[in-house]
Order: structure tokens, then sequence, then C-alpha cells
């Protein structure tokens, strides 16, 4: 009965697993620019899929593996390793496309359904392999158990393929909709061959896979896109450009600093190579040379925001907030609406200790959480400029803000309430701490029943 107990308990964790991908695991990568060009390669899928543009989002993923998924909501998320492994624009939206699929089909619920369904099948086995047990079968009544496992994982594997192949079908839909080639979509399932082949798994049985053969997702699209009337539209140059340079730059941040030389080599002039090396340099603690790089990125786009936004970035990591300033000025000036790069400058503001730039630096924050309040880095350095106003209630308040999206309930609760004692009651700030407040004591509340 132990060894059956065990089963069943692997089974449990191997269709979580497979149902919900571990987000929270996970590092987001947040970078003005890249978000930018994710937003403005979607919207169009986006729309073709029936979604709001403005709700669903396309979030990277700090992981090296060639992957994307949902995880419920309208959220799709892209490992930095797939799009590194991406060689163009067209090849991310053929994957971003995809997904969108698993979002307009409600694949993530749907896929807790297709586990309960299967867990059914698991726990029935048990059931009638107990009884039979306690018939004095044993034999029989583990062969019973041991195959209601099969039986239950096989049902899931199989809903969990349908899935696959529908969301390829909806990808292939939005792009054509959307006047996309669906070049990018079948070179990138292509690579994904390759890597099978080079990691040796088998390609004659589908059986025991979550995703039917790549071989036969190839052979379902390739005549779907081949008739699309957009098959040979080519890519806006642009767009292409622009990927290169978030590419370059993803590569600079994750990759070893010897690898990244090694892709990008002096001799190598070009915006992307400099955007690389400037971050390798920079992670590699050479200051001097990671910003010899961004002044020769400046130089080459000198009213490119992200191009400034990258020297004031190493400038005031390496200390020197006041030189900081004028490059984060200006790419805040050429880029208003983007609260990412107001962050860093309200960061620069502050770390100058310069109690002249501190009213500068509450006006910029206070604009960069009211266009992003997701961003807990902000809200930190709001609450520093409330405490050092000497207003204890309103920095509680940031910090409550920062905790809230960071899931630390206790600490956003503490905050929260500690910002209510001092906030005039009814104020939009009260009630703000309020809704944290509640919030947090039910999630803290929640996980002392759950005895956690």
């Amino acid at each position: 009965m132990a060894a059956a107990c065990l089963r069943t308990a692997a089974f449990v964790v191997i269709v979580l697993a497979l149902s919900v991908r571990p987000v929270l695991a996970q590092s987001v990568l947040r970078d003005a620019e890249t978000e930018a060009l994710f937003h403005e390669i979607s919207a169009p899928l986006i729309a073709a899929a029936g979604l709001d543009p403005n709700n669903v989002k396309v979030v990277l993923i700090g992981d090296k593996e060639i992957n994307a998924f949902v995880a419920g909501g309208q959220v799709v998320y892209v490992n930095s390793g797939l799009v590194i492994a991406a060689d163009n624009v067209n090849e991310l939206q053929g994957v971003i496309a995809h997904e969108l699929g698993h979002v307009a089909g409600g694949h993530v619920i749907s896929s807790a359904q297709g586990a309960a369904s299967a867990g059914r099948i698991s726990i029935l086995s048990l059931l009638l392999g107990a009884a039979a047990m306690a018939a004095g079968a044993g034999e029989a009544g583990m062969g019973v158990m041991a195959m209601g496992q099969q039986a239950a994982m096989g049902k899931y594997l199989a809903f969990s393929r349908d899935q696959e192949s529908s969301a390829d079908q909806a990808g292939a839909r939005y792009l054509r909709l959307s006047h996309i080639s669906g070049k990018g979509s079948l070179s990138f399932f292509k690579k994904l061959q390759q890597q099978e082949f080079r990691l040796a798994i088998p390609q004659d049985d589908g059986y025991g896979r979550t995703h039917p053969l790549t071989g036969d997702r190839l052979s379902a699209l390739e005549q779907v896109y081949h008739s699309s009337p957009y098959w040979d539209t080519p890519t806006d140059p642009k767009l292409d450009v622009r990927f290169q340079l978030v590419k370059a730059k993803l590569i600079g941040y994750v990759q070893d600093p010897p690898a990244v030389l090694q892709k990008y080599p002096e001799r190598d002039k070009s915006a992307p190579a400099h955007y690389a090396r400037a971050y390798a340099y920079h992670r590699s603690a050479y200051p001097e040379k990671a910003l010899e790089e961004a002044d020769a990125l400046v130089a080459l786009k000198p009213d490119d925001p992200y191009a400034l936004e990258l020297k004031g970035q190493i400038l005031l990591e390496s200390g020197k907030p006041a030189d900081a300033l004028p490059p984060l000025r200006q790419a805040v000036k050429l880029l208003p609406a983007q609260p990412l790069i107001a962050s860093s400058l309200g960061q620069a503001l502050m770390a100058t200790e310069n109690p002249a730039n501190f009213a500068e630096a509450k006006s910029v924050l206070r604009t960069a959480v009211s266009q992003d309040r997701e961003n807990p880095f902000a809200w930190y350095q709001l609450g520093l400029v409330y405490a050092r106003e000497g207003d204890e209630a309103r920095s509680a308040l940031a910090s409550a803000e920062r905790y809230d999206l960071e899931g630390e309930p206790k600490l956003a609760m503490a905050s929260a309430d500690r910002a209510m004692q001092g906030i005039p009651p009814y104020t939009p700030d009260w009630l703000r701490a309020q809704d944290i407040s509640m919030v947090a004591h039910n999630q803290v509340d929640g996980k002392r029943k759950k005895g956690k």
C-alpha cells in the first residue's frame, strides 16, 4: 500500500508541474526598451486574438531555457533563453502568437480541469486496487493501481497535446489576421526540432509528451502558413533592428562576460555590440570600459533615450550619481511616459544626497508610480523621499505598496497599519492603506489557517 501511495503522490506532483509553471521561482527582468518592443510586436496579435492590448502583457523571465508559457491571467512569459535563441523578431512573434492561443483559449483553467479528470481516474484505481488487496488479491490490486496511474497520466498528456495543437492553429490564425508571415514560426520550430535531434529525444512516439512531436507540428503548420497571403510579407526592418539591440543587451546582461566578448569582439563597432560589451564590462567591474562603450553607443544614437539610460545607469551604479543626472534627465525628456527610466532618474537624484534634488526626485517618482504601480523599486525610492521630508506616514504607505508587490503580506500589513495612523481618515491615501491592510490580513490569516 505504501508503494501505491508513493506512486499517487508522484502522479499528483507531475500533473502540478505540468499544469502550473513556477513563475514566482523565476526572476522577472524589467527593461524599458524590451518592454516597448514586446508591446509593439504583440499588439496586433493580441487584437487578432480578440483581446485588449492594454490588458495583455508579455513579460521577460530570466531563464536560459528556450521556453515561453502562460500561467493564468492575460500574461505571456518569455524566457531570456528563447529571446537569445531567436534569430529575428518574426521568430519571436511566432512564439508570442502561439502563447496567445493558450490565453484566448483559457487553457490554464482547462488544464486544471484536465488534471482533475485524470486525478479522478487515479483515485478510482487506488480504491479498486485497495479493494482487491483487501479481498486477498494483492498482486492483482497492485496491478490495478499501476494501470490506473498510467491511464491517468496518459489522459492528462493527451489533453495537454490537444491544447498545444489548438494553440498552434490559433497562433497561425493570429499571424494571418495581423498580416504577419509565418516564416519565423516555422523556422523556430525547426530550431526546436534540431535541438531534439541533438539531445537524442525520441521522435517516433509522442504518447509520453506534453507537446506533440515537433515534426508533427511542422507538418500540420507548413500548409497553413504557406497558404497565407502574407507568407512573403517582409518584417519591418526597423523592428528587426530594435530586436537585435534588445537581444544584444540581454546577452550582455545574462551571459558570462567572456562569452559576450567572444560573440561581440572589440572590432565590432555596431550598436548591438556596444550594447552587449557595455553590460559585460559593467558586470565585470570595469566601469571605464563600460562607459567607453556607452559613450560610443550614444555617439551612434545621440537621441536614443535607451542609450542615454544605459550611460546614466553605468554612471549611477559606478558611484557617480551627479554625473548620471544629465543623460537620465535627457532620456526622461525624450520619453516622459516611461516610468522605468524615470525611477532611475529618481534614484540618481536621491543618491546625490543633495537636498536641492529631493523635490525633483519626489515629482519624478510620483509620476513614475502613477504610470506603473507595479514597480517595487520606485516605491522604495519614493519611500526614501517621504522619509527625508519627515512624512513617516506616507513613507510607510510607499513601503506597504512595495511589500505588497513583493509578496510580503506581513510587512505590507504592518506598514499599511502604520500609515493609517498618520494619514487623515478617509482620504485617498488612507483608503489605499486600508485596502492593502485588508488584503494582507486575509493573506496572513489564510496562511495561518493552512499551518504555514
